[in-house]
């Protein structure tokens, strides 16, 4: 029935992003105090279900440390400039003040600088001696490289992230990085992703993966549409993910495999729905670039932004909103749905009659697009 016909030689199904969906409110309400928003992955529980990107212009060893203390995770790219600079303070600056038209080629520049395992290892230990969960992310290109330094070096948490990754990467160049093989030799938890259809996850779970993140192109700083033609609308891409959780638990013999959203989700209105569509956790970026401790300082880029053979992404101005603590936990000042995001999906909670997260992705959702309303 989501089958349409494109031409007389392809067919396509009908997939939704958040603006096509809405939640609708159950016979029963509670008191947003009595809802509780707490996320448990592994033996690591955090108040909030909120991941920081491991991104450059949202997270450093400060903003990290911050986020855990605000009761959620920061991821540290180390793949970014805070392990290939000893001081990226001047750098973080520079692109700042970029002109338009030579942001990507004078990053692209920038990130050729070398990655130093002893800033990995010094990095890491700036925010474990906080006492707050550590939480490092490579690409699969990389972590074969540097997955020993980061693992000497002490994580709670380990993420592999990449614009989409697959337990079946094929190459005839190089070898591919055997993730079944990766995560059972190691220690911690590992986060891998992105993924964006019920085979691609299921796979990624069947790796042994602790947690699958879902998303592909929708980011704000992503071009990856316009560039690749590739997007995956996100309300249908977690469902089809938390799809693939049920079944493997069911062919596991009961292993959950948490389900993060990862990219476009601008508002809480967007955080909302993707928990109610099937999200444990969701992976922020531009929202916490807003942030008035976030080190792009009012700008937002991502690594696709300074590839150095095909760049997918663009350093977009997104400003200074309020302060971290005021984004996530209010109160809010703006009534645009960017700050306060753990009160409104509390507020939204009760409002539908629910008490925790997991009661949560089994809300009423309906089909109603945007403009439609």
């Amino acid at each position: 029935m989501n089958d349409f016909e494109i031409g007389r030689a392809k067919r396509a199904r009908r997939v939704y992003s958040f603006d096509d969906i809405a939640i609708v409110p159950s016979r029963r309400t509670r008191d947003p105090r009595d809802v509780s928003v707490s996320w448990t992955i592994d033996a690591f529980t955090f108040d909030i279900p909120v991941i920081a990107a491991p991104m450059d212009s949202v997270v450093s060893p400060a903003t990290a440390i911050a986020m855990g203390k605000l009761g959620g995770l920061g991821v540290l790219d180390l793949e970014g400039l805070w392990t290939r600079y000893e001081n990226p303070e001047p750098v973080l600056e520079e692109i700042r003040r970029l002109p338009d038209d030579q942001a990507t080629a004078r990053m692209q520049q920038l990130y050729s600088e070398p990655i130093k395992p002893e800033l990995v290892t010094q990095r890491l230990a700036e925010i474990r001696e906080a006492g707050v969960p550590v939480a490092g992310a490579l690409s699969p290109q990389r972590t074969k490289e540097l997955h020993q330094t980061v693992l000497d070096a002490g994580v709670d948490l380990f993420v592999i992230r990449g614009t989409t990754v697959s337990a079946e990467h094929v190459s005839k160049t190089s070898e591919p990085l055997n993730l079944k093989e990766f995560i059972y030799e190691l220690d911690v938890p590992v986060i891998v992703g992105g993924a964006a259809t019920y085979t691609a996850a299921l796979h990624l779970m069947r790796t042994g993966a602790a947690g699958v993140l879902v998303g592909f192109g929708g980011g704000a700083s992503s071009t990856t549409r316009s560039t690749l033609g590739i997007y995956a609308p996100m309300a249908t891409a977690i469902a089809d993910v938390a799809g693939a959780r049920r079944d493997y638990m069911d062919e596991s013999g009961g292993r959950y495999v948490h389900v993060i959203a990862d990219g476009g989700l601008g508002t809480s209105g967007d955080i909302v729905k993707a928990i109610a569509v099937g999200a444990d956790a969701i992976m922020l970026g531009g929202t916490l670039a807003r942030a008035n401790e976030a080190p792009g300082g009012g700008w937002h880029w991502g690594q696709e932004a300074h590839h150095h053979e095909l760049p997918r992404g663009n350093r977009v101005e997104v400003g200074q909103l309020a302060p971290l603590a005021e984004i996530l936990n209010g109160p809010s000042t703006h009534a645009n749905g960017q700050s306060n995001l753990i009160g409104a999906l509390r507020r939204s909670m009760a409002t539908t009659g629910y008490s925790d997260l997991k009661e949560f992705q089994r809300v009423n959702v309906v089909v109603a697009p945007h403009n439609s309303l």
